[in-house]
């Protein structure tokens, strides 16, 4: 189940004052990929989750109640999805690619954190999933 949360943080900064941020956060997205350097990923797959928690401000489109002021999430989740078909060798490839497709999208993303996450995978042992997390800021793009 895609689970979708609108957070606002506040914290206390030495100074004193209060620094606001907005997230939208898209948690739960699932996909079944060609992604991974083993022939049997490459030809079996894998399944994978991915989270999404994105720096944006959401006081317009909470005021004026309107799409065109707002972070489209739909447009955000069919990027990921795109991404996530194509086949490729590592995660950290198609997390690279997410994270860039992102900020060309959209130029109202601040920052950004994705984690993706590789679920059974091959590495000869018992292990439930593998995790890519980024952290990245515009302006580090």
């Amino acid at each position: 189940m895609l689970v979708l949360q609108i957070v606002k943080w506040q914290y206390r900064a030495q100074n004193t004052n209060i620094i606001k941020m907005n997230y939208i956060e898209i948690k739960g997205m699932k996909f079944h990929s060609f992604i991974g350097h083993f022939d049997e990923e490459k030809q079996i797959g894998n399944k994978f989750n991915i989270d999404l928690k994105i720096n944006t401000n959401i006081s317009k489109a909470g005021k004026t109640d309107n799409l065109a002021d707002a972070l489209d999430y739909v447009s955000v989740y069919s990027i990921v999805k795109k991404e996530m078909q194509k086949k490729c060798n590592l995660v950290e490839n198609v997390t690279e690619r997410i994270v860039a497709k992102l900020f060309q999208n959209f130029s109202k993303i601040k920052a950004l954190e994705i984690k993706v996450t590789k679920l059974s995978p091959k590495i000869g042992g018992m292990v439930d999933e593998v995790s890519i997390i980024k952290n990245i800021k515009r302006g580090d793009f």
